[in-house]
């Protein structure tokens, strides 16, 4: 008895001590609580802001969360960081000089306020990225500090995060590469020529060995002689067709989007079945290197119900074919050519047309921001030449599939959209954000290889040395 009277006992003093610690937990999470309150600190902890629900519920929706930041910090007043840009003054012969811009007095510059000198038409449009970026700076002087302006031209270049230099590469090459009589050079190589002596010559290239500096080589075959001794800048280009890669990279180069040629489809209210044509292509059909599958393509498909693959060129009428079969039709072909690129698929872009893209080395603009995915069909090369692959591929995609892709194309087709002046989330503007994304890499560089300048030699000379890029800079 006294046994079971002293386990008794010892399990009620427990249970007792178990109560107790449990009522000692409670008040002091309670009282917690409580002094949280008070502090007004917990609301992130205990209650989900207005603010953090929207958001929420907006990635539900499938909003991209960069669009939805960039929404909130414009509610919140909060200003964004602006890329500061220092632009060479280089003289008219490198930009407006090559539109027949004739300077008045001392500016370089012209006076975009009263004349914006005009860019010529045709093909040329496709690349011409130089000239809208570079009225993008002369006005950025002039609207002041708009909370929708993405970069600002500053006059030091101590202040600025990259160095742009002006030089209109691609309409050098376009109007000028073709050797005249009794010439030995052409107009364009020269140009380059007096290029690479230039920008060699100034502070800001010594300074950081070009890293940090921004050239427009859209053309594919532009910049075709400076390119091997202004490789360590940052180039802005199409694709990397043509650049090896130890002159032109995703790490360090930033691809740009062409300027699409033909019209653009305000108002579209079409629907997959008021477009009668099922697949579209027209363009030049026998091309060299990686171009070759067109031609492959041609014979696969020419005898396809609803599919339109024809021969086409802007001559006798071409954009205007172009515009009305690029409207009429539900999928457009963009087929690698002599490089992985061209401005066709930002043709369909702003056609709404649904790009079917068939280029194993394409890269493609601010794809760190935008899905392709959502709005383009993407085939392998192998793949598009297998009989009757390509064609059950799209006969396959379900009307309710084509309309979702074709309301994406609406709402992306402003990123390709070049304007004067520039205009929230356009092209120039989205391809500012893209340099504005390779600035800290750059910074990281070039302060790492800053570490040892004092030390680097210290008998040949006193002064700091200039920066050199290593081999392996990239």
């Amino acid at each position: 008895m006294a046994d079971r009277s002293s386990f008794s006992m010892g399990m009620y003093c427990w249970n007792s001590l178990f109560y107790l610690l449990c009522l000692t937990t409670i008040l002091f999470l309670l009282s917690s609580f409580f002094v949280l309150r008070l502090s007004g600190r917990p609301n992130f902890v205990f209650q989900s802001s207005t603010n953090t629900n929207t958001i929420s519920d907006n990635l539900n929706a499938g909003r991209g969360s960069a669009e939805l930041c960039e929404k909130v910090i414009a509610e919140r007043g909060v200003s964004k960081r602006v890329l500061k840009v220092f632009m060479y003054d280089l003289p008219p012969e490198f930009h407006f000089g090559l539109l027949d811009w004739k300077p008045e007095g001392s500016s370089v510059w012209p006076d975009i306020r009263t004349h914006v000198p005009t860019y010529p038409g045709g093909l040329n449009l496709q690349h011409s990225i130089e000239y809208w970026l570079t009225l993008d700076l002369l006005f950025s002087e002039y609207s002041g500090s708009s909370n929708s302006r993405i970069a600002m031209r500053v006059r030091n270049s101590s202040d600025a995060d990259v160095i742009f230099v002006p030089f209109f590469s691609s309409l050098s090459y376009n109007r000028f590469s073709r050797l005249r009589k009794q010439e030995r050079s052409s107009f364009d190589k020269l140009t380059q020529d007096k290029l690479v002596q230039y920008i060699e010559a100034q502070d800001e290239w010594k300074r950081s060995g070009g890293v940090d500096h921004i050239i427009i080589a859209h053309h594919p075959n532009s910049l075709l002689y400076a390119r091997n001794q202004l490789w360590p800048a940052m180039f802005i280009l199409s694709d990397f067709g043509r650049y090896p890669p130890n002159i032109a990279n995703v790490q360090k180069d930033i691809i740009a989007p062409y300027r699409h040629v033909i019209k653009s489809f305000p108002n579209d209210t079409s629907t997959y079945d008021s477009r009668p044509i099922l697949l579209f292509f027209q363009g030049a059909i026998y091309r060299k290197d990686g171009g070759v599958i067109r031609q492959e393509l041609f014979y696969l498909l020419k005898d396809e119900k609803d599919v339109h693959f024809t021969f086409g060129s802007i001559q006798r009428g071409g954009v205007n074919n172009a515009t009305q079969g690029m409207h009429s039709s539900k999928f457009c072909l963009n087929i690698a050519g002599d490089t992985p690129s061209s401005n066709r698929l930002f043709d369909a872009i702003a056609s709404h047309c649904v790009p079917v893209i068939i280029s194993d080395e394409i890269e493609l603009p601010y794809e760190d921001i935008i899905d392709y995915s959502e709005f383009c069909i993407f085939v392998r090369n192998s793949d598009a030449t297998r009989e009757k692959f390509l064609m059950n591929l799209i006969r396959g995609i379900s009307k309710e599939e084509w309309t979702r892709m074709w309301r994406k194309l609406q709402e992306v087709e402003k990123y390709f959209e070049f304007r004067y002046p520039s205009s929230d989330y356009d092209a120039v503007q989205m391809i500012w954000k893209s340099i504005a994304h390779k600035v800290p890499a750059v910074k990281l560089k070039l302060n790492r290889h800053r570490r040892y300048f004092r030390t680097t030699n210290v008998s040949a000379s006193r002064e700091p040395p200039a920066f050199a890029v290593p081999h392996s800079f990239w």
